[in-house]
């Protein structure tokens, strides 16, 4: 195939790296000048995206234009309109994750309770709502391309913390231009995501749960990452994708969606009550549910795009990844001084199998030998499999510890929670079955 990527950061390094080695074509557009590293040496980077699409095309059925965030649905559809092949969003897609209200609007639609949200544009009038109105609220930014960082999870009951947070907010208030983010009311339970591909006209089989592990130490305690380590499983999605995602399916059929959709949602004895969408590839969950999947990312995209079939070959039980990263990582300031450049080296004892599981991220190829890049410390993932969520996690840990760079952290205790309690929650709240799971290969060995 020839491939052309296209996105801020190169988040989807690893997979272009993954369609070269199978040997593909593959160009990447990389618009962050700050990112431009990524992955130096080991995938060809052009700086004009649009002069590749000649290339592109050439190719035929076998060109694709390959989008990695949800902030270029627009141009995804003006492409398709021109007649590429494109596996990313849509203009609907990017609406559905950065507009959360929207978002919110759409699930309601589809007969799903949501929480009471609140949207602002300014601290000074969420800051009055909550003294008229005190309660515990997540703070949460709108627009796919906010910092994770700035996000706030309440703790208190009268919803002070909240407002001092918007007090300190709108006391550094620079020209930031207008804000925009909701207040949403605080709910308890499971917090588990439910995504499937959707090839244009209807949703691939199976549909994937996720677990994500947001803060930066073991815990949950710490900085909002966007995600330190996931657990992902193919088997029991079936009654959480009917509930959530399928009704959704003709929205997506008249917005022209092509590629990953996941809802992220909390389950209680109340029911269901879906938080925000990710209509595009996760970050690092698309590295995750790769180690579980029998065909290869080329194979899958392949019987999207020609509409061929709707199902692909997933293997049984659950996969764990760890989120390798050094300082300043979650932050970009201060990088240059702490842990750019620094050498990234592997152990003897890591396998040929142990190095497929190693998912680099924000990484470069300088003079022989690989070393962090990028802008803020995302080393990479390592992965591992397992019958259960603990087995996955002792095989992600082992693959981890394999590799050393100097001040390299990550969480131990990926699954933990899951594994003590959130499965048997999930399932005794009926949205959880693995014995109706949707298996087609046998375990892989874990050697």
């Amino acid at each position: 195939m020839r491939i052309l990527g296209i996105g801020e950061c190169n988040d989807l390094a690893a997979m272009h790296a993954g369609f070269v080695r199978r040997g593909h074509e593959v160009k990447v557009f990389v618009e962050d000048p700050a990112s431009h590293d990524v992955h130096a040496g080991l995938v060809e980077r052009v700086d004009d995206w649009q002069r590749e699409l000649d290339w592109v095309r050439e190719a035929g059925e076998d060109g694709l234009v390959l989008f990695e965030s949800a902030v270029k649905g627009e141009l995804q559809d003006q492409l398709r309109r021109d007649g590429f092949q494109v596996i990313g969003g849509c203009a609907l897609g990017d609406r559905l994750e950065g507009d959360r209200a929207f978002g919110q609007q759409v699930l309601r639609d589809a007969g799903l309770r949501t929480a009471a949200c609140h949207a602002f544009t300014a601290y000074e009038d969420a800051m009055r709502f909550v003294r008229e109105h005190p309660a515990r609220y997540v703070l949460k930014f709108n627009g796919a391309n906010s910092a994770r960082t700035r996000n706030f999870v309440g703790e208190m009951e009268d919803g002070s913390d909240v407002l001092a947070m918007l007090g300190l907010l709108a006391a550094r208030r620079r020209d930031e231009g207008v804000v925009d983010f909701i207040l949403m009311e605080h709910l308890d339970g499971v917090e588990v995501g439910v995504g499937a591909f959707f090839n244009g006209e209807a949703f691939l089989q199976p549909a994937v749960l996720d677990f994500e592990h947001k803060r930066f130490f073991p815990g949950e305690l710490g900085e909002l990452t966007g995600e330190m380590g996931t657990i992902v499983s193919y088997q029991g999605a079936r009654r959480l994708f009917d509930a959530v995602l399928a009704p959704i399916a003709p929205l997506l059929r008249e917005g022209g969606y092509v590629g990953y959709v996941n809802v992220n949602l909390i389950a209680n004895e109340q029911g269901l009550w879906p938080l925000e969408f990710t209509s595009r590839f996760g970050y690092p969950g698309y590295a995750i549910c790769e180690a579980l999947h029998a065909e290869s990312w080329e194979a899958i995209f392949r019987r999207m795009l020609r509409r061929d079939g709707r199902r692909f070959a997933t293997h049984d039980g659950f996969a764990c990844g760890v989120v390798l990263t050094v300082p300043p990582f979650p932050y970009a300031y201060g990088y240059e001084e702490l842990g750019k450049g620094m050498p990234i080296m592997l152990r003897p004892s890591v396998t040929p199998r142990d190095r497929m599981r190693l998912h680099f991220a924000e990484v470069a190829y300088v003079d022989g030998q690989l070393v962090t890049a990028g802008s803020t410390g995302y080393v990479g993932v390592a992965t591992g499999i397992g019958t259960t969520v603990q087995e996955a996690n002792e095989n992600a840990l082992r693959v981890a510890r394999g590799v050393v760079v100097p001040n390299l952290r990550y969480r131990r205790d990926i699954g933990e929670r899951v594994a003590r309690s959130d499965l048997a929650r999930l399932q005794s709240l009926g949205w959880y079955d693995s014995a109706t799971s949707l298996r087609t290969h046998p375990h892989p060995a874990m050697a």
